[in-house]
């Protein structure tokens, strides 16, 4: 697969890093994080231009991201209760759901990068809960940028090293995400056993 993507990259260049980009913002099983690595040691190597490269990849976030708004939006409710008939997906609505509830809009820009694997579904419950769209747009903007930014960089730096750069990204963000889950978890116990103190 990383070869596959690599080559369209070379191949097609800025389309596919927009492309691909928009695609996984809407759920879609692309992998984004290594066409931008790969975006980035293109870079490096002289045959991509970095403003152009960064310039496809957010702005394909971004229109990825708007659509997912825009989808919940028109129609949230009717669709969120499809999803809930599928486990897997009915799982992943109720942690992004969970995570809304405890960070409202900046859980928009958390989960842009930190916790990317909500992204889709957050921006789906933002829309069906009509959440301000300058909001919605301004914190995922912010948290597309990091996100876009870092992998393009990673990508220019390490240009000799990219497939095990890609490797090693990818468990440091499971690790990461796993990490986040469990201090936010945490805080959350914390906070409830702080407003229900025991009896004793």
């Amino acid at each position: 697969m990383t070869e596959t993507m690599f080559a369209m990259v070379a191949s097609y260049g800025v389309a596919v890093i927009l492309l691909s980009a928009y695609f996984s913002c809407l759920g879609v099983p692309v992998p984004t994080a290594f066409v931008m690595l790969a975006g980035g040691a293109f870079v490096a190597s002289g045959d991509l231009d970095g403003a152009s490269v960064l310039g496809a990849a957010l702005i394909g976030a971004v229109l990825g991201d708007q659509t997912g708004f825009n989808i919940g939006r028109i129609g949230g409710a009717t669709l969120t209760r499809r999803m809930m008939k599928d486990r897997k997906r009915a799982a992943a609505l109720g942690r992004a759901r969970r995570f809304m509830d405890r960070w409202g809009a900046a859980g928009v820009f958390f989960s842009t990068w930190l916790m990317s694997p909500l992204g889709p579904y957050v921006n789906l419950l933002a829309g069906a809960t009509r959440m301000n769209w300058m909001r919605f747009t301004f914190w995922d903007t912010v948290g597309e940028t990091i996100w876009v930014g870092f992998y393009v960089a990673m990508g220019y730096l390490f240009a000799a090293r990219i497939a095990q750069l890609a490797e090693l990204l990818a468990n440091s963000v499971a690790f990461l995400t796993a990490a986040s889950v469990t201090t936010l978890m945490g805080l959350t116990l914390y906070r409830l056993s702080r407003m229900h103190p025991s009896a004793d």
